[in-house]
């Protein structure tokens, strides 16, 4: 978890400059402290069990997907504006791959961190009920006997609901989970099919 946190900071400091929600180190620097805090408190994986923990990691999970929304809106309002000529076609491109990026990864941390209760409780085996039916779960005789989902499982949930706006080999069981789902993929089209179109848009003409 802690590296795709960095990952997403990163992103959003290098994203092209235009149009890039200002100051561009806030976010990033508000999440690397509360990664901070989560590291202080867990050196191990980020998962302890307690309200607290918990509690930092919704604020930073939740600080990500402020910074991805905003980051969004302003990259749609670009993309709508009727001035075409001022919005460079490598600065959409750019911004629309680090957002698309940053969109998975903080959908994977709300499947992460809600399933089940969290991680914690997951590792504890407190048995709330699962909000997603893995692949895992329908061939246990392919797993070990006490196999869980990690964070890699819910990146890759994250990672083929943005690409195919569906679900893929892991179904939804709950009602958060379904409209979790489906604001990702919401995001992701925006992301991704309308900034790829404005960018062809705007995309000097042939030489010849």
């Amino acid at each position: 978890m802690a590296a795709a946190v960095l990952v997403a900071a990163f992103l959003q400091l290098i994203a092209p400059e235009a149009g890039r929600i200002a100051p561009r180190w806030l976010f990033p620097l508000v999440e690397l402290v509360l990664l901070g805090v989560l590291m202080i408190r867990d050196p191990g994986r980020i998962d302890a069990r307690g309200r607290g923990s918990r509690r930092a990691t919704i604020a930073l999970i939740g600080v990500m997907t402020v910074a991805t929304l905003a980051g969004i809106v302003v990259l749609v309002v670009d993309i709508i504006d009727t001035n075409i000529r001022t919005v460079d076609a490598n600065a959409l491109l750019g911004r629309g791959a680090a957002l698309w990026v940053s969109n998975v990864i903080t959908f994977s941390f709300w499947f992460w961190i809600l399933d089940r209760g969290g991680p914690a409780e997951r590792a504890a085996r407190s048995g709330v009920a699962p909000s997603f039916a893995f692949p895992e779960n329908a061939t246990p005789e392919l797993v070990s006997a006490d196999w869980m989902p990690r964070y890699h499982d819910y990146l890759y949930l994250s990672f083929t609901n943005a690409t195919a706006f569906s679900p893929t080999d892991t179904l939804p069981l709950q009602a958060w989970a379904k409209m979790a789902m489906m604001a990702e993929s919401v995001l992701s089209l925006v992301t991704a099919i309308l900034v790829i179109a404005r960018a062809i848009n705007v995309l000097p003409g042939p030489l010849l």
